[in-house]
């Protein structure tokens, strides 16, 4: 990629998933901070399209090396996604307050 192109960013249908359930879940204690909480995660993963590079390889050992990057989101959600030619595959976005080991084993 070169100068001003952008990745597109593909989204998974479990990601989407996902951040829904958690944003319906964030409603019912609180609308606001939910709505401001889904324009903060949008916004993030919509960053992929410039320079995706920029955060490191999630390493685990269960993991093949080299696959997944992470992406921190403030303190609370751990975003992987692959990079394939000039598209970003969003696979996972993880609430750090759950559990996760399913996605190692």
């Amino acid at each position: 990629m070169t100068g001003n192109q952008k990745y597109k960013v593909m989204i998974s249908g479990r990601v989407k998933k996902m951040l829904e359930t958690h944003i319906r879940f964030m409603m019912q204690v609180h609308k606001e901070s939910a709505v401001a909480k889904k324009k903060q995660i949008i916004s993030a993963l919509c960053s992929l399209s410039k320079m995706p590079k920029r955060f490191p390889f999630f390493g685990e050992m269960y993991i093949p090396p080299n696959k997944y990057h992470k992406m921190f989101i403030e303190k609370s959600y751990l975003v992987l996604y692959q990079i394939q030619d000039d598209i970003v595959y969003v696979d996972y976005i993880l609430d750090f307050r759950q559990e996760y080991s399913w996605l190692i084993y």
